[in-house]
């Protein structure tokens, strides 16, 4: 992992070169494909279960009314679709753990 906290496609990259001796080129593939099928199912609005890890889950949120906070002025807040990540029970006692 990278210095600075964050895990990246690289050192998913990496880790599959070191673990299962894939070439580097064939890690980046692996990785990028595995990303490229997750964001087509959810693009299709499906939701992506990784067991022990959790589900990317799509939520559509309706039409509300929102505050300025500055202004106070209400404004309206259109429609959308947002992606939240629920991890599963394992997960959660792992980072409880830790």
């Amino acid at each position: 992992m990278a210095g600075n906290g964050t895990l990246t496609r690289a050192d998913l990259a990496d880790s599959l070169n070191r673990q299962i001796g894939l070439s580097r080129a064939e890690s980046a593939s692996m990785v990028e494909s595995i990303l490229d099928m997750m964001s087509v199912a959810l693009e299709k609005g499906e939701n992506v279960k990784i067991s022990s890890f959790g589900t990317f889950v799509l939520r559509d949120k309706t039409e509300r009314v929102g505050r300025n906070p500055k202004t106070g002025i209400e404004v309206p807040i259109a429609p959308r679709r947002v992606l939240t990540f629920r991890a599963s029970q394992s997960m959660r006692d792992r980072i409880a753990r830790s």
